[in-house]
């Protein structure tokens, strides 16, 4: 008779979890997962057939949860504005993790790139007050307001800064009328 599998792939992952949130990608090895889980790395490479597929999978995870459940909420009537201060009050609560997704260096760092892309484009496409822009408007606000995402979300996980939603919301505004009466200024340019 087989052995009962006693360490599943929400084990897995939830062990992947804690060490990325703590660690960050640095301590995204099969030895640290594993010893978050007490166990030896067989377990690891019985569900993943290599630590590639094990980060991909996680990255889904933490992207669909991104996307269910943190980016969902709504805090004023504009979808770039709560896309704000869903990232900074994410940031701001998570920080180690905020860190280890959006500002760490690391393997999934472009598919983390293209899932906030997307998103936003999802947003603002699915919005009247937005959908009508040309691509390049659209391109530079998302660029422009990203750029200034990211850095209020690292001051607010340093806690270095406590932004208010109103806050928020003034200078998020502020730089998309900047970028629609001047898409071809962008922060990135």
């Amino acid at each position: 008779m087989a052995r009962k599998k006693t360490i599943t792939r929400e084990h897995i992952l939830a062990a992947v979890y804690e060490v990325v949130s703590t660690e960050g990608f640095s301590g995204f090895t099969a030895r640290n997962i594993a010893n978050k889980m007490k166990t030896s790395t067989q377990p690891i490479y019985l569900e993943f057939k290599n630590m590639d597929e094990l980060r991909n999978v996680f990255i889904d995870r933490v992207t669909a949860g991104l996307r269910n459940e943190v980016y969902e909420r709504r805090f004023t009537d504009d979808c770039i504005v709560d896309l704000t201060i869903n990232y900074v009050k994410f940031a701001s609560e998570n920080s180690v993790f905020y860190k280890s997704l959006f500002v760490d260096n690391h393997e999934s760092g472009e598919k983390l790139n293209k899932f906030s892309h997307d998103l936003f484009f999802e947003k603002v496409n699915s919005d009247e007050k937005y959908s009508k822009l040309s691509t390049e408007v659209k391109e530079a606000i998302f660029t422009n307001c990203w750029v200034m995402s990211v850095g209020l979300s690292s001051l607010a996980a340093s806690k270095r800064a406590n932004p208010t939603n109103e806050e928020l919301e003034h200078m998020i505004k502020n730089m998309i009328n900047m970028s629609i009466e001047h898409p071809d200024v962008t922060l990135t340019r």
